[in-house]
């Protein structure tokens, strides 16, 4: 792993494979920081790398992939392709020595997820899944409120994530939309769901499912309820968090005050022994919007990922967050093959299996 020496700035040398939809954003951010340089771009369209050479005409641009793994002047590599090649490109990297940089989701399957895991730890490499919300100043801003007990305990996530398009071929809604709000409650809350129900359709034939609803069931009575949609007239990034002090809206759409404070909640007087006796009172305070880091998600990503290589930071988002959102995504996708059943996890030995009764019915 590159280190810095005492007074001696490292800049991490970058190769992008990819440069469709995110590929570009990637050779923009990665090119604008001090902390790296972007080498090379491969991608198999001529077009595309047209483009990079008249964008960026200092950058290499190659049709094979192979010829950046194969560059020593390389130390890192970005993977923003189908999901349906990370693994493949992943390992690949790693097994050249390169550090990696993988779009979201990580892999197809969790055993593909445990392999890259693996052999980036046996090499000592990081691997790095590009979970890019949790790098906003929104989602790093609710996770202080969590830590620092301003939400009280908490109660739900509850988030729509709607918009028209744009339809995937190889995934389906829950993989390409459901794994954001997967990967914030990852990162926010510090609790491990114990399952998962899924329900979904697809009104275009032959096609992945375009709309679908995921529950996710945690200890402690805390649930989570997302709704993810391809055919929607409207674009909506909405999402509300519950605890018992507080409670928080999230609307990334809203220009100025992504996030807003609301100090309402419910308060209960009676005794637990008889439950007719107890009343409910409602509690409503000030509303406050708490002022946010505004720098671009990806940029701040793009320089922890650096500083992670440099300095042996922690990814925030690395192999090991992405295995657990690969793992949900899985046990998700099994549900919605079961008609909404619920999969439990078996987070101890990594695999999912099926709940014959609902998870908040066995822990009551």
């Amino acid at each position: 792993m590159l280190s810095l020496s005492s007074g001696v700035s490292v800049v991490i040398k970058i190769g992008i494979i990819g440069y469709g939809y995110w590929g570009p954003n990637l050779v923009r951010n990665f090119s604008e920081i001090q902390e790296s340089r972007v080498i090379a771009v491969s991608d198999l369209d001529p077009k595309r790398l047209n483009l990079v050479k008249t964008r960026h005409p200092d950058i290499q641009t190659e049709a094979d992939y192979r010829a950046l793994l194969a560059n020593p002047g390389i130390d890192a590599i970005a993977i923003a392709t189908p999901v349906s090649s990370h693994y493949r490109l992943a390992l690949e990297a790693l097994e050249a020595g390169k550090h990696v940089f993988v779009e979201k989701p990580l892999t197809e399957t969790a055993k593909e997820a445990e392999a890259l895991v693996a052999a980036a730890e046996m090499r000592n490499l990081v691997l790095h899944v590009d979970h890019t919300f949790i790098y906003t100043g929104a989602v790093r801003k609710i996770r202080q409120l969590v830590d620092n007990g301003d939400l009280g305990d908490l109660y739900y996530y509850d988030s729509v994530r709607i918009n028209l398009g744009l339809f995937q071929h190889d995934i389906n809604v829950i993989w390409d939309l459901a794994v954001h709000d997967l990967a914030i409650m990852d990162y926010v809350f510090p609790l491990t769901p114990v399952a998962v129900s899924a329900t979904g359709i697809s009104h275009v034939p032959d096609k992945p499912a375009n709309i679908a609803f995921l529950t996710l069931f945690f200890d402690n009575n805390v649930i989570a309820h997302i709704h993810v949609n391809w055919l929607a007239p409207v674009k909506l990034r909405r999402t509300l968090i519950g605890g018992s002090r507080k409670m928080v809206l999230y609307d990334d759409l809203e220009p100025s005050e992504k996030i807003k404070v609301y100090d309402k909640g419910i308060t209960l007087n009676g005794s637990k022994e008889n439950l007719y006796n107890t009343l409910i009172g409602y509690r409503t305070g000030d509303m406050w919007a708490p002022q946010l880091e505004i720098t671009e998600a990806l940029r701040v990503e793009a320089q922890h990922f650096s500083r992670c290589i440099t300095h042996g930071e922690a990814s925030l988002s690395d192999g090991r967050a992405g295995l657990r959102i690969v793992r949900i995504l899985e046990a998700a996708n099994r549900s919605l093959r079961e008609g909404g059943r619920p999969v439990k996890f078996d987070w101890l030995f990594g695999n999912a299996t099926h709940s014959d009764r609902l998870p908040v019915e066995e822990a009551a």
